[in-house]
């Protein structure tokens, strides 16, 4: 017999909307895998995701490489609980091992105001990679504040606070198989 609960579709978060749905993100990261694997060849990647907001699409992106995959993680933490203001950045990097004369690509699901990514890929600079690139998910132009372009990109958005695929508010969402926005969440 059938749990009926098990076969329900995650709820959708009071208020929330639609954004992009699950066929719109597949063919954004297959389009990434095309450019990704363009530009590196059959050249052994290592792969920086940053937790945990990254973590669905990595598992996605990484299976569109045909090439030797290293995987890396990194923890950025900006925003706390249920703030959707970014607030003091905290990296941690004691994951990274040694990335000397590798071809790093970092991987992180939302490009805003740029303050993490600049962060992070100044900190591997001096690490001395082979190759530096970034990919993101989303890139929300219109929130930049430092002068910054990921080198890659899925899909341009609003500047929505959004949930799903990874991405969360406060912890929960992660789980919803598309990206809603969430109407005005509190600070």
């Amino acid at each position: 017999m059938t749990d009926k609960k098990a076969c329900l579709a995650p709820a959708l978060p009071p208020g929330a909307r639609r954004l992009l749905g699950a066929e719109d993100i597949r063919c954004a990261v297959n389009t990434l895998g095309l450019a990704i694997r363009d530009c590196y060849g059959q050249r052994e990647l290592t792969v920086v995701v940053v937790l945990k907001g990254a973590l669905v699409f990595t598992s996605d992106l990484i299976r569109q490489l045909d090439m030797p995959v290293r995987l890396r993680t990194v923890t950025a933490r900006s925003y706390r609980g249920c703030a959707t203001s970014p607030e003091e950045l905290e990296l941690n990097l004691s994951e990274l091992g040694d990335l000397r004369d590798r071809d790093v690509l970092v991987i992180d699901d939302v490009l805003d105001t740029g303050r993490t990514m600049l962060a992070l890929t100044t900190q591997l600079r001096t690490r001395s990679p082979g190759s530096l690139r970034t990919v993101v998910l989303l890139d929300k132009k219109s929130r930049r504040e430092v002068a910054l372009e990921a080198d890659f990109v899925g899909m341009p958005i609003d500047d929505h606070f959004v949930v799903g695929y990874g991405l969360d508010h406060d912890g929960l969402y992660r789980n919803l198989p598309f990206i809603a926005a969430l109407p005005n969440p509190e600070p």
